[in-house]
């Protein structure tokens, strides 16, 4: 006999202690002593229609485009969120305007691939795209969850003021 078999324990098929305690039904009343314990305590839930829960300051929800205070859309179709975006979920195309400059044609969102990394917003250099602390909003049939270039600034002039008081909050962060 080798020393290892020597020094193994031995496991039995069958425990008494195991067996009376089945029939003591130990387990059962541990579970009522924890139920009986939170059973009168404040209820945590929130009822979420009526009730909000607070949000991050660095939430990241809906996308909206933003324009400068003229009123002139400030995307200025560098393609650095559709490079950066790791979903794939961001189309743009462009086209040079008759004063030199480059806007876009298009800037569609689908947000059914994205994952809300919040890379598009971080990349981008005059503050165009911006997610904002929108969380309530669904899609019903397909293509619901496509944002077009003015779904997004529709979304942006709404949310205007809101946004930009984020962005003044979060500056010193950044």
């Amino acid at each position: 006999m080798s020393t290892h078999q020597a020094t193994a324990p031995r496991h039995l098929p069958f425990s008494l202690k195991d067996f009376l305690a089945s029939f003591a039904l130990t387990e059962l009343f541990k579970g009522m002593a924890i139920t009986g314990k939170y059973a009168f305590k404040r209820a945590i839930t929130i009822q979420f229609p009526e009730e909000k829960t607070p949000l991050s300051p660095r939430f990241r929800g809906l996308h909206a485009l933003r324009r400068y205070e003229n009123g002139e859309e400030r995307c200025i179709a560098c393609k650095l969120c559709e490079a950066v975006c790791p979903a794939v979920a961001i189309t743009i195309e462009s086209d040079q305007r008759a004063d030199g400059t480059r806007r876009t044609t298009r800037y569609d969102i689908d947000l059914t691939k994205c994952i809300f990394c919040g890379f598009c917003e971080e990349s981008c250099p005059v503050d165009s795209i911006v997610e904002t602390h929108i969380l309530e909003y669904h899609g019903e049939k397909q293509g619901d969850l496509y944002f077009t270039k003015e779904m997004l600034l529709a979304v942006g002039d709404r949310y205007e003021a809101e946004i930009a008081e984020r962005k003044a909050a979060d500056a010193r962060y950044r």
